[in-house]
């Protein structure tokens, strides 16, 4: 089962100016698109589907919509 990893206007903004926004958006399906609760992540302020994990180095702040499979990127900081 995968998940489908959409972003939020604030995160797509951040996602355009990343130099290896291509790499990026496959290691999110690789890693937080096979398994949202996994891949080192954690619940943010006790919230079972709200999450933060770190891919590639970028700070991922993200919701699980289980009942529709969706992967929710809310807030995406890159390293600098």
């Amino acid at each position: 089962m995968s998940f489908r990893i959409s972003y939020a206007p604030p995160a797509d903004d951040t996602l355009a100016k990343m130099r290896e926004s291509g790499t990026f958006r496959d290691e999110m399906a690789r890693t937080l698109g096979r398994d949202p609760y996994g891949h080192g992540s954690s619940a943010v302020k006790s919230e079972h589907d709200r999450r933060e994990a770190t891919v590639l180095g970028a700070i991922v702040l993200y919701y699980v919509s289980g009942s529709v499979l969706t992967v929710t990127v809310v807030r995406l900081v890159p390293l600098p």
